[in-house]
């Protein structure tokens, strides 16, 4: 654990100043940071030795900054598309709206796209939590989007075009 405090003392400034710039916020780049050499740490043992350690961290940091991006476009997503539906809706109130979005899903679509879109999982790796096949998973998130799309375009989702299960009616 010793050494592993050091590697951190050693490679934390760099990474942080990396992220700063990546992500564009202090505070964060501090959690990113902090989820890098958690990262980092579950990690180890995978570390090759064919590049420079530090090399190596910037590479999971980099991951780590990207994952958290592309986390936030997915948030931010939603979060147009429902302040596009609701323009007269201050902001904190867009959380009840999103809610009342997400209730109108099948539990089954819901679960899938809270895992992608939300926590930010990866396809395969919420197929694991749910498990279902990766396919499944994909097939369900479309299904939500084009409801949740639906709905804000019409007030609530058009179930005479699609089944609870989101399948085609008669499918």
């Amino acid at each position: 654990m010793e050494a592993f405090t050091e590697l951190v003392r050693a490679h934390q400034q760099h990474v942080w100043r990396f992220l700063r710039r990546l992500l564009g916020d202090d505070a964060l780049a501090e959690d990113v940071t902090q989820e890098t050499f958690v990262r980092v740490f579950t990690r180890l043992s995978t570390f090759t030795f064919e590049a420079k350690f530090s090399t190596w961290v910037f590479q999971i940091a980099r991951n780590a900054g990207i994952d958290e991006l592309r986390k936030r476009q997915r948030q931010s997503k939603l979060h147009d598309l429902l302040s596009r539906r609701h323009t007269h809706i201050p902001a904190p109130d867009l959380g009840v709206e999103l809610q009342l979005a997400l209730d109108t899903l099948p539990d089954d679509q819901r679960a899938a796209l809270l895992l992608v879109e939300i926590f930010g999982l990866r396809y395969r790796e919420a197929a694991e939590v749910l498990g279902i096949p990766a396919g499944t998973v994909k097939s369900r998130v479309h299904h939500a989007r084009e409801r949740l799309h639906e709905w804000a375009q019409a007030g609530e989702p058009r179930r005479s075009r699609r089944n609870e299960k989101g399948a085609p009616d008669g499918a």
